[in-house]
């Protein structure tokens, strides 16, 4: 084994961004590891960042601790190269390898491996090999989440938390892990027992840059909010004829959301001045449409763009939304994915809200609010009938759309979904 020592150094940051927070460490000294291997995630203020191990060999040592915040270039660590057998069979020792998944959805939407071909998902971290061992699990019980379908440290304590729920009998406390912000306190079953006890957890980078954006939008512009609902029966009644067959052609689902865009891209080209932004003293008319999808992550709130939107089919709207939640979900979603964007759609329904006024996204002038479709009685033809209704809600920046406009523009939204045919003759 070659007695050489390569550091390990933090990635070329993206644009915009000084620093990252070291929220994870994979593995201890003398952990034998594989290429590939994950042993080090940074947290910036809009994306996670992974170290992967750059060949095989040997743990020698982290630099930094969890919590550090480094610079890029920075090293994190050293590593010893070693044999790619050795690691190998070290690893098989530890642990069995987990049979493939490739017939799941999760691992059939993975990304491709940076390693050859193979039949089984990566080995574990040491970390997470270790986590498995004192609690007597096997990898291949559990679903990972990872990249390339990686067991995670988060998903061996997930199993544990649901196997605690069912059996009603407490299992021994999980590993802490790096992403000690935004999670659940431990003390959730000391408080329903009326024990008066508190904990405090720091707030994780994304989080305190949502919060400066918000604070920022409320404070830098004149927000007002419009209203109005939309009859869903039309939208729902063709979704109900052609979603088997969308699917088996295009090899997704078809949703309510791309019905959506599709509206209001339409509206958009119809009242250019929502899709435009204020930059001083000049108004920025975009001839475009790049609509953010407000996505929840396991971080937060992130809103990836979806480029050029009214030139997309139903499908790639679908295809590209799914994709977008599917990495905000594992953490990879990249600054690109992120830049930009001329207006938002945020959907509280999902979580059942019937009503809310969503906070602008700067530069942005608009952004439009979908809530939860509800039965309920209107008034058609001097008869009241039910039907499925959503509540619409169109935020937008009073110094720059005048409530005309932006009444016009959701009334717009609200024709194109209650009579979809509108939108394809472009009326």
């Amino acid at each position: 084994m070659s007695e050489e020592r390569t550091a390990l150094r933090v990635p070329e940051l993206p644009e915009s961004v000084a620093d990252a927070t070291v929220v994870a460490l994979h593995g201890k000294p003398g952990d034998r590891i594989r290429r590939d291997e994950l042993l080090v995630e940074l947290e910036t203020d809009k994306v996670v960042l992974e170290v992967p191990a750059p060949f095989d060999g040997i743990l020698d040592e982290f630099t930094v601790e969890e919590g550090t915040v480094v610079e890029a270039d920075a090293i994190l660590g050293y590593l010893t190269a070693g044999s790619a057998a050795e690691a190998q069979d070290d690893a098989s020792e530890e642990i069995p390898v987990r049979p493939a998944r490739a017939e799941t959805p999760a691992a059939r939407s993975s990304p491709p491996s940076h390693e050859p071909a193979a039949d089984a998902p990566p080995t574990p971290s040491p970390a997470v090999r270790r986590l498995l061992g004192e609690h007597d699990l096997r990898a291949e019980d559990i679903e990972g989440t990872g990249q390339d379908g990686r067991l995670i440290k988060q998903d061996v304590e997930r199993f544990l938390a649901a196997r605690a729920n069912t059996d009603k009998a407490p299992d021994p406390a999980p590993a802490q892990t790096g992403h000690k912000p935004e999670r659940e306190p431990e003390s959730r079953d000391a408080a329903r027992s009326g024990a008066r006890e508190e904990e405090r957890v720091p707030m994780t980078r994304l989080r305190t840059r949502i919060a400066e954006r918000l604070l920022e939008a409320k404070q830098t512009t004149a927000m007002l909010t419009t209203f109005n609902e939309v009859d869903l029966s039309e939208v729902m009644a063709l979704r109900a004829r052609h979603k088997d067959a969308f699917e088996k052609r295009h090899g997704v689902r078809l949703g309510f959301m791309s019905f959506f865009v599709n509206a209001c891209t339409h509206a958009l080209r119809r009242f250019p001045v929502v899709n435009a932004a204020l930059d001083g003293h000049e108004i920025v008319y975009h001839h475009y449409s790049d609509i953010g999808i407000a996505v929840s992550s396991p971080r937060g709130l992130v809103v990836p763009v979806l480029r050029d939107a009214g030139q997309r089919s139903l499908a790639e709207i679908e295809k590209t939304i799914r994709d977008f939640a599917e990495r905000a979900r594992d953490n990879r979603l990249e600054l690109d994915d992120l830049r930009g964007g001329t207006f938002t759609i945020t959907n509280g329904g999902v979580f059942g809200s019937l009503l809310s006024t969503p906070i602008l996204n700067p530069p942005q002038g608009a952004i439009l609010g979908m809530h939860a479709i509800q039965d309920r009685p209107v008034a058609r033809g001097g008869e009241v009938v039910i039907r499925p209704m959503m509540y619409l809600a169109l935020s937008y920046d009073h110094r720059l759309i005048d409530g005309a406009d932006a009444v016009r523009f959701l009334v717009t939204v609200k024709e194109s979904l209650e009579d979809p045919g509108r939108l394809l003759l472009d009326l």
